[in-house]
């Protein structure tokens, strides 16, 4: 596994300024609630609304915006939140997967389009870049955390506790797995002490290394697409 780039993860451990928090308690809201309309309340048997309620409680969100997000998706009226996982090139030929939830799709689909546009990118139809990349479990383990476990040690854990791949990155260790065993690997983790931070990711298959003009486009982009109030979350493979 060549690792994955998860700009929105990215920007979280950056920490998040007070400008962009109600921004982002508004895209996990929305997630919670498709994620508890399209499997239930039931975080057992529910993993996605496991993984997307860990990450609200990380971001701080309060309790009483959890649990009515997860209600709105369990009533009757859930509105016309839909999910988009759209396809595209950006700068030097980077494969894109863009994820958004959208009550109106013509409206998010066109403004993403113009940002691509305006950013040295192109959207791609009919699965020309999905295939590069393939819907993972991850446990993340920063590099502060333990400082007594040497690579080796904590390479060997994560095998024991059930990884099927892992992936270092400046200090910090990608531990992936299945989407559905992604609970029961991060339970295993902290039976040895680690504390992982969890998602459910779009991960490249292979990587690839861009020209330092390219890199600058790319990231004036992500930060464009960020901005998007419907985007979620941007996967690239770099």
């Amino acid at each position: 596994m060549s690792g994955h780039s998860h700009w929105a993860g990215i920007k979280h451990k950056k920490g998040l300024a007070d400008a962009k928090r109600s921004q982002v308690f508004s895209r996990l809201a929305k997630e919670l609630t498709v994620a508890a309309k399209e499997g239930g309340a039931d975080q057992e048997t529910n993993p996605r609304l496991r993984t997307v309620t860990e990450k609200a409680r990380e971001a701080n969100m309060p309790s009483d915006n959890i649990e009515r997000a997860i209600k709105k998706g369990t009533g009757e009226d859930t509105g016309q939140l839909e999910e988009l996982l759209l396809e595209a090139y950006g700068p030097g030929g980077t494969a894109l997967l863009i994820s958004a939830i959208t009550d109106n799709k013509n409206r998010t689909l066109g403004e993403i389009k113009q940002i691509l546009q305006k950013n040295q990118g192109k959207i791609v139809e009919g699965g020309g870049v999905r295939w590069l990349f393939e819907r993972k479990g991850v446990a993340t383990l920063e590099p502060a955390q333990p400082p007594s476990y040497s690579k080796e040690q904590l390479e060997l854990t994560a095998i024991e506790a059930g990884a099927e791949d892992f992936y270092w990155h400046d200090g910090a260790l990608d531990i992936y797995t299945t989407p559905a065993e992604l609970g029961s690997l991060k339970t295993n983790l902290a039976a040895q002490g680690l504390e992982p931070a969890t998602s459910l990711d779009w991960v490249p298959k292979e990587h690839r290394t861009l020209a330092e003009t390219d890199k600058e486009a790319a990231e004036r982009l992500f930060e464009a697409l960020d901005e998007q109030d419907d985007v979620q979350d941007i996967y690239a493979n770099l």
